[in-house]
């Protein structure tokens, strides 16, 4: 055994339904595992003790949608949206180019470094898609770059249809549903499809991607209603998707069957701050029951942000969450959104994956946007 206790939790917000929050809390960690958590005053012997003097200890963030694998920059689009152009989906091509073009070893040097950048900001799971080879090269080297850092990888050959298809959907579609697919399935846990009415995949096209990586193992997730209204949230209910991610622009009917469908609704508020587009209601899909996640959407052309702490700021400000529900949606929402119960909560078996706040609580992570508080990350029971 090489436990550690950690004591000195001024607020421990453990993202469990039945221990709740807890003042004056310990943990013990047991290797990477939770082994203990309860009162200071009760708390057991271990090998290595660690006083953190009143700090808020939440679990690692879980961050649930990202677009890591890339090469290029746009921040010559990110100025020209800022000066009133709008979003479109357009730039997607520019990074299909570069990424292209880019070897394997700028690749992984760019998804580490975007991956540190993740830690330093307390989040310790990411889900990371292809999406910007388009390709059937380019789309299983870039997930085999991503499985290097997870296991939570995502086959996103359908994102757009790249110029060279662009008088040929239908053939490019084969291509994603077949050979394409029959390439990445091994790197990949889930398959996406970005669905829209413009700019993207229609209904038809969405249903046949996802069902053809469902028949190859993959669990489905769902880009959808981020620049309109669509079918993409009611398509992701019908065939159990995990996750609907954007979930912009919502119907009663698409908030209907996601309450029936119990499909976690990802919301990435960092794509409406660069877009400058409306804000996703939150508050809305709260009321109604519905399970939300919050991500970063970390991608270079309309959401370059690394920072969950961030999008927890903007969800409260501008979503309608209060700052406990942003907080369980960057951390326990995030793992059903990933169909994890092994992460995003501090109960005993889970993850010993933890972060540290400089603060009494994490009120303070809206309440103090922009200031870099997080003290320490834990991350399979180990600081990081």
């Amino acid at each position: 055994m090489n436990a550690t206790l950690l004591t000195g939790i001024g607020l421990l917000a453990t993202q469990d339904p039945e221990l709740g929050e807890i003042e004056n809390a310990a943990l013990v960690l047991d290797e990477a595992r939770v082994a203990w958590v309860g009162s200071a005053r009760q708390a057991p012997s271990a090998d290595l003790h660690v006083n953190l003097v009143g700090r808020c200890v939440v679990p690692g963030f879980v961050d649930s949608h990202a677009h890591l694998v890339f090469a290029g920059d746009r921040s010559a689009e990110f100025a020209a949206r800022m000066a009133g152009m709008p979003y479109a989906a357009g730039g997607i091509a520019t990074t299909v180019e570069a990424t292209r073009a880019a070897g394997d070893e700028q690749l992984t040097a760019t998804v580490a470094r975007l991956v540190e950048e993740m830690r330093r900001q307390g989040t310790t799971t990411v889900e990371i898609k292809g999406g910007y080879g388009l390709t059937v090269h380019d789309e299983a080297r870039s997930l085999a770059v991503a499985r290097g850092f997870t296991t939570e990888t995502t086959y996103l050959g359908a994102h757009v249809v790249p110029p060279e298809y662009a008088s040929d959907p239908d053939g490019y579609l084969r291509l994603v549903t077949g050979p394409m697919l029959a390439a990445c399935a091994p790197y990949a846990r889930w398959v996406d499809v970005f669905c829209e009415p413009r700019g993207a995949f229609d209904a038809d096209a969405s249903r046949a991607v996802l069902s053809a990586g469902a028949a190859a193992g993959l669990r489905p997730r769902v880009h959808a209603n981020q620049l309109g209204p669509g079918p993409g949230v009611q398509l992701a209910c019908e065939l159990g998707a995990a996750s609907v991610d954007h979930c912009t622009h919502l119907s009663a009917a698409d908030v209907a069957a996601l309450v029936d469908s119990g499909t976690v609704a990802t919301l990435l508020p960092g794509a409406e701050f660069s877009t400058r587009s409306p804000y996703p209601d939150a508050r809305r899909l709260l009321a109604a029951g519905v399970t939300v996640a919050l991500a970063t959407d970390c991608n270079p052309g309309t959401s370059y942000t690394t920072s969950m702490p961030f999008c927890i700021a903007l969800a409260v400000r501008e979503m309608g969450m209060t700052p406990a529900e942003a907080v369980h949606a960057a951390t326990a929402g995030g793992a059903a959104a990933l169909d994890r119960d092994d992460v995003g909560v501090l109960r005993p078996g889970a993850r010993a994956d933890l972060v540290v706040l400089d603060a009494p609580s994490y009120v303070h992570l809206a309440y103090r946007p922009g200031v870099p508080l997080v003290a320490q990350v834990w991350k399979d029971g180990h600081p990081v």
